[in-house]
């Protein structure tokens, strides 16, 4: 068929993740043309303030759509973590790939571990979610804001303007960074989708959908659609600390979320569980239960 234009956001990591999109999508049609579209979004513009702050996680897909809807491209590649739980009318997620690794790496020059870090500490981190969990567990800690590519970050980390930072692991490995990670924080429950990309399409693009498609990873797919269920549930954004976790494991699938309040004093978590193949409604179950349970009186003063 006709070339196929993938969008992509312009830093290293993006590129990287459409790049992988792309070599899958020739491992299945190898006499394809790709062509990659490098777009700047309004959330890679803005770097001196808080996401949550400037409109959230659409700030890093509306411009894609936007190419997408006038057929300057025939589909974008997005970290799911960064996709709205609500798209726009007449887009849809087309695919999921094989989620790498889910949680959050600590990074730090000085200390090995997360446990290591002394009273006090500056903490580099643009998450709410992660801030909330890590002044769970150390109140004491100075949480800083943090925005960027990964490699900003790791300079800002280097030119030492904090003792450390919480970063997505799966980023880190994606880019050859494995070094720089000094720890994995199976302790703080990640955010819905994170370790797996998004390939999103226009509703009624059939034969790019037929195309795409087949890089969708079922168990990944099943796993993070109980995820932004859950999330969808409780209003998630990044404006609110929600974290969302789910797993299979011996043909069942295991979901483990939370709700905190910013400064991590007040939190309420839980996990359930369902077989594989009876699921559905996993997500929402989850979120009724945490909602009823102070999740919600946490989230109204939130907001």
């Amino acid at each position: 068929m006709r070339k196929i234009k993938i969008g992509t956001r312009a830093s290293k990591l993006a590129l990287w993740q459409a790049n992988f999109v792309a070599e899958q999508l020739r491992k299945f049609f190898p006499e394809q043309e790709i062509e990659l579209i490098k777009i700047h979004t309004t959330g890679d513009k803005i770097l001196d303030t808080p996401l949550a702050k400037i409109g959230g996680k659409g700030l890093f897909t509306k411009e894609l759509e936007l190419q997408m809807a006038s057929g300057e491209i025939d589909l974008a590649v997005h970290s799911l973590k960064d996709v709205p739980t609500e798209l726009p009318q007449g887009f849809k997620i087309a695919a999921i790939t094989k989620r790498e690794q889910p949680f959050d790496a600590f990074v730090s020059n000085k200390f090995s571990s997360f446990a290591q870090l002394p009273q006090g500490a500056t903490v580099g981190t643009s998450s709410l979610r992660r801030a909330a969990q890590l002044l769970k567990f150390r109140p004491d800690l100075s949480i800083k804001n943090l925005r960027g590519n990964v490699e900003t970050r790791l300079k800002k980390l280097d030119a030492e303007e904090y003792d450390a930072i919480i970063l997505a692991a799966a980023g880190l490995e994606r880019l050859n960074y494995s070094e720089r990670i000094r720890e994995i924080m199976t302790d703080l429950i990640p955010a819905a989708g994170q370790g797996a990309l998004a390939i999103e399409i226009r509703d009624d693009d059939e034969k790019i959908f037929s195309l795409v498609h087949k890089l969708n990873d079922v168990e990944t797919d099943t796993a993070v659609k109980i995820e932004r269920e859950f999330l969808a549930m409780v209003g998630g954004s990044c404006q609110i600390p929600v974290g969302v976790f789910c797993r299979a494991e011996n043909n069942q699938m295991t979901v483990t979320g939370i709700i905190a309040a910013i400064d991590g004093k007040n939190f309420v978590s839980d996990t359930v569980a369902a077989p594989f193949d009876n699921a559905d409604g996993l997500g929402k179950n989850l979120a009724t239960r945490l909602l009823n349970s102070g999740g919600r009186k946490i989230l109204d003063a939130i907001k």
